[in-house]
């Protein structure tokens, strides 16, 4: 009883009492890591089925794990193929007759402390299920793999890093040979379209001193250390003879796409340079039969996803418009025959998040936010203005393997669906029903029912709310309304900040560490997220408006978002909160050292000072856009815009989280912060997450994040005596790792 009373007082944060329960519950912090998440999913080239990956995570080691689904496009119900709760199955594959797939997986690896250690196989499966069957033993594990056009053979690569080379697998004999025996090793490679070539890219040289000293933990980091140009070859499958493609020291070939006829290949050409940021890589097109790699692009932005159009007459790729830093992402098309590039969609203002070309070639099909949403478009290849082909509330994302790409000979076109009261699930439609306005989202089919449980949760209730900035400007956000919500009752406000922040909030089901504001809405809490200025979706000037004046804008677009919710009669304006990751961090920095009307602010991953932070960060160019330069030629800007200088005026309970190996914003960003604070005697505390990158990968300290945070707001702006409690958090951990996991 005693047990059972102390999780009770949570308040729902950990478990959830037996005498609350009732046909529908609230979501609590368990519910949010129980949530699983869907990586790739893989169409049948048949059309027929879908594979698809699933995570979820494992308690008793802490980890999350991914087995492998199959859900038939006839809308028949998913099932598990694989049944590993301490392994993991990735990468699947379809044969090309759709009678068997293959994967990736560590389930024969020996136990290992690191996962990097866990070696992967390749296994085959048939679609009606049975036992697996491995068909590779490599000692140094297999990265990647691939059918051939025929199906007659398994292409792979396996060995040690920066060693490894092409295998062939025999799916009829079973044999396993080796393909290449490259001096410098394989990196990337690829399957030519006729079938009878792969090609793969390989350093230069290798330099086998450096291998050595590391081998043997001599492995200090130099910063920057100069690597060997990666450059394309071929080799021809029957004969195994290799031929150098491209060569020299003016680039490195980064990635590269094969034309649908086999002649040309592009790819992107790198800088060598050792202090290169990645924007200095251009658009390169090869002939195949012979000749200079033809540059496209000539710029200093990062281009992105290439495509060649079905007949192999045109390149398509992405990259800002006008080429211009920042500006919104655009699609460019370039003949291969000849001639400069040129945007496609015509007067739309907005970022393009992945396209794919139509079968035919007439048209380019893409995503793109728009405000709390995000739709599928089209544009004609020839250009022009786009069409939107989707209106959901929530988000649309084609899916199609890794990347969106029509790869099957039928228009089935298979995307996620996700929604505020229902996460990500996979539908199935026909491109052109949608296309021609015959098929809306009460036609598409769902074929996956990933996280079941959801359906029996209370859930906060979504609203898109708009207000007018200080400067008049209309900004938009989401307000989720309490468990319970009554009219005229104030609430208990938690502001949560984006990051980016060339990002946005939208309507999704929020199911992650991130945000759960489903947690806050069944505790009495109300959650504002506003797409502030900076945030994508609502036009290049909206999205660069705060470069070279970063905080101001956005700050008054937060707060004058309160203003109106308290206007309204919905927030509380002695309670509220604010919480916010990476940007989101910058900005609740900010908040924090410019009012005092926050009660409580939790801040993630956060800056505090912009001039150490420049040299600190892994990322460079975006500091120079929103701060006019480097802060060598602008240090007094850089200052003026660091929370560190108005340290002073912080006032507000402030908890603090940083990964201990966040390269993006390193934790002596976190630790100034902190130092500041205890010794103006500011309540503050600071946790760090060992081992950590810039978002938080173990599951037990994604767990300790949403505890921790919303333990701050619950003490400083309810007034509950403690923040964290461990003991209801092991206890409810040891229950789970016992538990077994409802099945989707």
């Amino acid at each position: 009883m005693k047990r059972k009373a102390l999780l009770c007082s949570a308040l729902l944060i950990l478990s959830v009492c037996a005498a609350a329960q009732s046909t529908k519950r609230p979501m609590t912090f368990m519910d949010v890591m129980e949530m699983r998440q869907s990586q790739t999913a893989v169409l049948s080239p048949d059309s027929t089925k879908v594979l698809l990956i699933v995570n979820a995570v494992e308690w008793k080691s802490g980890r999350a794990y991914s087995d492998i689904y199959l859900a038939p496009t006839s809308g028949e119900g998913m099932k598990q193929m694989t049944f590993t709760p301490d392994k993991n199955e990735t990468a699947p594959r379809w044969a090309p007759d759709s009678k068997s797939f293959a994967f990736l997986s560590d389930r024969d690896s020996a136990a290992a402390a690191n996962e990097r250690e866990r070696h992967n196989q390749i296994f085959l499966m048939q679609p009606d299920g049975g036992e697996a069957k491995r068909i590779t033993s490599d000692k140094d594990g297999v990265e990647r793999f691939d059918f051939s056009r025929d199906g007659k053979w398994i292409v792979f690569t396996a060995g040690k890093t920066g060693e490894r080379q092409l295998f062939l697998y025999s799916t009829e004999s079973g044999a396993i040979s080796h393909l290449t025996r490259h001096d410098t090793g394989v990196l990337e490679w690829e399957w030519a379209s006729d079938g009878k070539r792969i090609l793969f890219t390989s350093p230069n040289q290798v330099d086998k001193l450096e291998r050595a000293r590391i081998e043997k933990k001599f492995d200090v980091r130099i910063s920057n250390q100069p690597a060997a140009p990666k450059h394309l070859w071929t080799i021809e499958v029957a004969t195994k003879a290799e031929k150098r493609l491209t060569d020299g020291d003016k680039f490195s070939v980064a990635q590269f796409v094969i034309s649908s006829d086999g002649k040309k290949v592009a790819f992107r050409g790198a800088s060598p340079d050792r202090y290169a940021t990645g924007e200095e890589a251009e658009v390169f097109i090869l002939d195949l039969v012979g000749g200079e790699p033809k540059r496209i692009t000539d710029n200093r932005v990062g281009e992105g996803r290439m495509a060649f159009s079905p007949d192999s007459q045109w390149l398509a790729f992405m990259g800002p418009n006008e080429f211009t830093y920042m500006r919104d992402e655009q699609i460019y098309a370039v003949p291969v025959a000849g001639g400069s590039p040129r945007p496609l969609i015509e007067n739309f203002g907005g970022d393009v998040n992945g396209f794919f070309w139509s079968k035919d070639g007439k048209a380019v099909f893409f995503v793109a936010g728009v405000g709390v949403n995000q739709q599928l478009f089209s544009v004609p290849a020839s250009g022009g203005p786009a069409k939107q082909l989707t209106s959901v509330t929530g988000t649309v994302s084609p899916l199609r393997g890794e990347e969106l790409s029509p790869d099957t000979p039928s228009d089935l076109l298979v995307f996620t669906v996700n929604s505020p009261s229902a996460p990500a699930d996979l539908y199935v439609a026909r491109l052109g029903d949608i296309e021609s306005g015959s098929s809306g989202p009460d036609r598409w089919k769902r074929i996956t029912n990933i996280n079941p449980q959801t359906q029996r949760f209370e859930l906060g209730q979504y609203e898109t709310v708009k207000w007018k900035s200080s400067d008049g400007t209309a900004v938009e956000g989401i307000l989720v309304k309490p468990v319970g919500y009554q009219d005229g009752k104030r609430y208990p406000l938690i502001v949560q900040i984006h990051g980016g922040p060339a990002s946005a909030y939208m309507n999704n089901f929020s199911g992650n560490y991130g945000a759960y504001v489903h947690v806050y809405a069944a505790n009495g809490y109300a959650v504002f997220q506003p797409n502030y200025r900076g945030s994508t979706n609502y036009g290049e000037k909206f999205k660069m408006e705060i470069a070279g004046d970063y905080f101001r804008q956005g700050y008054d677009d937060i707060i004058t978002g309160v203003d109106y919710l308290i206007q309204r009669g919905i927030a509380d304006p002695d309670k509220l909160g604010m919480m916010g990751w990476s940007a989101g961090g910058h900005w609740s920095n900010w908040t924090l050292t410019h009012t005092d009307r926050f009660k409580a602010i939790s801040s993630g991953a956060g800056a505090a000072n912009w001039v150490s932070m420049y040299a600190q960060t892994d990322q460079q160019p975006p500091r120079e856009f929103y701060f006019k330069g480097k802060p060598y030629d602008n240090l007094d800007h850089y200052m003026d815009v660091s929370p560190i200088k108005y340290i002073k005026n912080a006032k507000t309970p402030t908890l603090i989280h940083v990964g201990e190996a966040d390269q993006r914003v390193p934790m002596p960003q976190s630790l100034e912060l902190h130092m500041a604070l205890k010794k103006l005697g500011v309540p503050t505390e600071l946790i760090v997450y060992p081992g950590m990158p810039h978002g938080l990968t173990n599951p037990r300290y994604q767990m300790i994040k949403m505890v921790s945070e919303f333990g701050w707001f619950e003490k400083w702006i309810k007034g509950k005596s403690t923040w964290l409690d461990w003991k209801p958090l092991l206890d409810t951990l040891k229950d789970d790792e016992a538990k077994a996991p409802e099945k989707p």
